[in-house]
């Protein structure tokens, strides 16, 4: 990435768009601290997000492209296990997030065995178990139906209703239209960071 320059305020929802390489897998994995920047710095949550990465990861919630779970373990293992991994002992915290996202009638089933949509739920759940404040998701809806898709953003809406924080990456340019502000990401370079209705009004006259 180059230069990134941008701010998030709390209880927000921020998309950023761009094609397949333009950097925003690059752009959550630096803010997660799992890499560093060659230069400048980037605060998660009031930490460094390079030197302090263990209090920015025990706070933040990152949902991957490829959905980290256990494909041999049932739905129920897979959250409990996370569950552990993230220090939550606490099992009721489980059961309610089976409840939130609709999975406790799948709470027995390997996790091979269910569909995109479901994963992806899953997937979800497994990434807020530890309440975190802010969530990252990287291209959560690639793959999944449209009627997937519009589900898996209730439930983002429910979560910022909630307190979360959300940053979401995406290539579908309607998702755009779902979040509090947009940024615009195309080889490294963030082009444009506003309100999808005033990237809009941006645009007249242009087209």
């Amino acid at each position: 990435v180059d230069h990134l320059n941008f701010e998030i305020n709390p209880g927000q929802v921020i998309g950023y768009l761009g094609p397949n390489g333009s950097g925003k897998t690059t752009t959550i994995r630096m803010l997660l601290g799992l890499i560093h920047p060659t230069e400048g710095s980037a605060h998660v949550i009031g930490f460094d997000s390079a030197s302090q990465s263990e209090y920015v990861r025990s706070r933040t919630g990152y949902m991957s492209q490829k959905f980290s779970l256990y494909n041999e373990l049932t739905v129920l293992e897979n959250l409990v296990f996370f569950a552990g991994v993230y220090g939550v002992k606490d099992r009721q915290r489980v059961g309610e997030l089976l409840e939130q996202l609709g999975l406790s009638s799948f709470s027995d089933q390997l996790v091979m065995t269910l569909s995109a949509g479901w994963r992806q739920r899953l997937a979800l759940a497994t990434a807020i178990v530890h309440h975190p404040q802010l969530l990252l998701l990287d291209e959560p809806t690639s793959g999944v139906d449209p009627t997937a898709r519009r589900a898996f953003w209730d439930l983002i809406y429910t979560l910022v209703e909630q307190g979360i924080t959300i940053l979401v990456t995406t290539h579908y340019m309607d998702e755009a239209e779902y979040c509090n502000q947009v940024g615009i990401l195309h080889r490294g370079k963030l082009l444009a960071l506003d309100s999808p209705g005033s990237l809009r009004d941006s645009l007249k006259g242009r087209m």
